[in-house]
């Protein structure tokens, strides 16, 4: 999968860096990932939340964090659409950011 958005990863550990080595983990597997459908997700990634608009949640560092991403399962895109802490979460609403 072709990651779009790494920049908010990369602002997002400079400023809380306990999410640095969560965040590259996941980033990494990603790439790797061959997802076709939210299924594929939900199989790797049980805790993750399959939300409307192709949108997924991730829990980052034991649900510390939260990582909203759009994915395009034909052209293998995820782009990222959030990431923040849980309070900040909150504060959205993840189906349309």
């Amino acid at each position: 999968m072709d990651v779009i958005g790494l920049k908010k990863l990369h602002d997002f550990w400079r400023r809380h860096r306990d999410a640095e080595n969560a965040l590259k983990a996941w980033h990494a597997e990603v790439m790797h990932a061959q997802w076709e459908s939210p299924a594929d997700v939900k199989a790797r990634y049980p805790k993750a939340s399959i939300l409307k608009g192709s949108r997924v949640v991730f829990n980052i560092c034991g649900n510390k964090y939260r990582l909203v991403v759009q994915i395009n399962y034909e052209l293998k895109k995820v782009l990222i659409r959030f990431i923040g802490t849980h309070a900040d979460y909150d504060k959205i609403d993840a189906e349309t950011i």
